[in-house]
């Protein structure tokens, strides 16, 4: 059961800190210019971390799909539930750290 409760706990934390960071985006793209080299520069890197999250999540549902179809060991959905936002809720946290 506290592997549920892990998955609870980062799910949350990955929602206020992305939260987080959405409030202080909006926030910059309404006070910086668009063509500000800082601004640029962010928005790329904001771009760039969603896709390589999008893929690193991709790779963990692949995994678990081709162990539940080649007859490996099933894993409980909250394990893979927590491997699958991790790279999310890794990403989010770091960028409410970084933004605020």
């Amino acid at each position: 059961m506290f592997d549920v409760w892990k998955l609870g706990t980062t799910s949350v934390e990955m929602w206020s800190t992305a939260m987080s960071t959405i409030m202080s985006r909006t926030q910059l793209w309404g006070t910086q210019s668009p063509l500000d080299p800082k601004m640029i520069a962010e928005n790329q890197k904001m771009v760039s971390e969603k896709i390589a999250a999008s893929w690193e999540m991709w790779f963990v549902m692949q995994k678990s799909w081709m162990n539940a179809m080649s007859g490996g060991k099933v894993v409980p959905w909250w394990t893979t539930g927590t491997q699958f936002i991790k790279p999310l809720h890794k990403r989010t946290a770091a960028n409410s750290r970084r933004l605020s």
